[in-house]
Formats: C-alpha cells, sequence, structure tokens
C-alpha cells in the first residue's frame, strides 16, 4: 500500500539534465511506499496535479527564466488546480548556467499563487556542469519522497 503519490515534472532537453531527471526519480523511488509518477511538463496535466501528494518541479535556466515546457505546464493547470492544490508540498531544482535568479523567482510567482508550500530552498545546480549534481538531485528526491511517506509534508 503506497502512502502517497509523488508527481515529478522535469524538462530535459539534454543528457545531463535527463541524468538529473534520472537521478530525482530514483531518490524518490528509494522510498518503498510513495507512488513515484515522473513525466516531462508536455506529458502532465491538471489531474496529475490533483492526484499528487507532493511535487518535484525541475527546469533548466533559459533566457533567465523557466523552460518554456514547465511554463506550459503551468499555464494549462493553474486555473484547473488552483483551488483544489492550496497548502500542496513542492521542491525545485533548477539547472543553471548563469545565476538562477530569474527562473527561481518566476516559478515561486506561480506557486504562490497556487499557494504551495515549499518544502525546502530551491536546489540551484549553477554554473559548468559538475558530476555532483547528479548526487545532489538523487538526494532532493529520496528527501521529498521520505517526508511525504513519513507525513511531515
Amino acid at each position: 500500500m503506497t502512502t502517497g503519490r509523488l508527481l515529478i515534472v522535469v524538462h530535459a532537453p539534454s543528457p545531463n539534465t535527463q541524468r538529473l531527471f534520472d537521478a530525482v526519480t530514483a531518490g524518490a523511488r528509494d522510498s518503498g511506499d510513495i507512488e513515484v509518477v515522473a513525466r516531462s511538463p508536455f506529458e502532465t496535466g491538471p489531474d496529475d496535479v490533483m492526484a499528487a501528494s507532493g511535487i518535484i518541479l525541475g527546469t533548466t535556466e533559459n533566457l533567465g527564466y523557466m523552460s518554456g515546457a514547465l511554463k506550459d505546464f503551468f499555464d494549462r493547470c493553474y486555473f484547473p488546480c488552483l483551488e483544489e492544490t492550496q497548502g500542496r508540498p513542492y521542491c525545485l531544482f533548477i539547472r543553471a548556467g548563469h545565476d538562477g535568479t530569474g527562473t527561481r523567482r518566476g516559478v515561486e510567482t506561480i506557486v504562490t499563487g497556487l499557494r504551495w508550500r515549499a518544502v525546502q530552498e530551491p536546489l540551484v545546480l549553477l554554473g559548468d556542469w559538475r558530476e555532483e549534481f547528479v548526487e545532489q538531485c538523487h538526494d532532493l528526491g529520496a528527501a521529498m519522497a521520505a517526508g511525504l511517506e513519513a507525513g511531515i509534508f
């Protein structure tokens, strides 16, 4: 029996960002009693969000903003989910080539409107690629799943 459903929504346009998506998903699946649903933003809709106990969002930094794919996800889900998902726990990771500030601000503006609840500071994977990013994403997925499983959020 599962104790909740974790929805992971990540835009992964490159092999390295796909590795981050895979790592966060693997980390979440390390928790035995959480159902993990991992999808691209284009494959995710309002029903997925409403069925989730918690959400992990992942995006690249594109021109100082979130990816168009994640913005499209929010555009399609915002109003159908607005009243139904208030208080939903979420966390965010950003693969940032610059500083991630605009990307973080863009996502946080939308989730503030949705009244979702951040369970940790965004993980900003900054600068040139480093292998440690993979482990950090794995840990993010594991921590979110463990928190849901334990009823912490």
